[in-house]
């Protein structure tokens, strides 16, 4: 016994933080050098078409809202969104669930960091940080909204951010992805809503 605590116990504790970090350079290395080859086919022509008018629809209806009708529906992250929810549309990070609650975590996020903390690169960093681990941890990971929160801070928003321009953005953006990628014959969106 060690300070009251049983040798074993002690012992287990050790070897559970050892397990979560590679124990040499050596293995490290080996790690990143010892990778195959992309297992990804080239995609019929038909994928890369729906993929073109998905991506022209969704983006054009967000541009056009914004620069001729004056409604702030365009944020940046909302086009790498399009290369999910078009490109791949059967893709877990691409599905409403994800694409929809990612981006409105991660927007409402990096507006609190913002607001509580002003526009630093600490917080910029912070916000992308806490923004991933929300998303991990809600199972509503979208990999454009890690965007969405750096951009929440180093624009300066206001509380409305998360619901104009993301909120309506991306549901603009999932709504055409309905329409488009159920036009095609071998697609499907969503996979699943919920």
């Amino acid at each position: 016994m060690t300070n009251g605590v049983p040798q074993k116990e002690t012992q287990a504790k050790k070897t559970t933080w050892a397990e979560h970090i590679v124990p040499s350079g050596s293995e490290y290395l080996q790690k990143i050098t010892s990778v195959g080859k992309c297992g990804v086919g080239s995609p019929p022509a038909s994928e890369c078409f729906w993929a073109l008018v998905g991506s022209f629809a969704g983006i054009g209806i967000v541009t056009y809202l914004t620069f001729l009708q004056g409604i702030p529906v365009l944020v940046a992250s909302l086009g790498a969104s399009a290369c999910l929810i078009y490109g791949v549309p059967s893709a877990p990070f691409a599905q409403p669930r994800n694409a929809i609650a990612g981006h409105l975590l991660s927007a409402a996020i990096g507006v609190t960091v913002y607001q509580l903390a002003g526009a630093y690169w600490y917080t910029a960093a912070f916000s992308v940080g806490l923004a991933v681990a929300a998303m991990v941890g809600t199972r509503t990971v979208h990999p454009p909204a890690g965007a969405t929160a750096l951009i929440a801070v180093i624009t300066q928003q206001s509380w409305l951010f998360p619901l104009l321009p993301v909120g309506v953005g991306i549901c603009i953006l999932v709504l055409i992805g309905i329409v488009v990628n159920n036009i095609a014959a071998k697609r499907q969106y969503p996979c699943y809503w919920w």
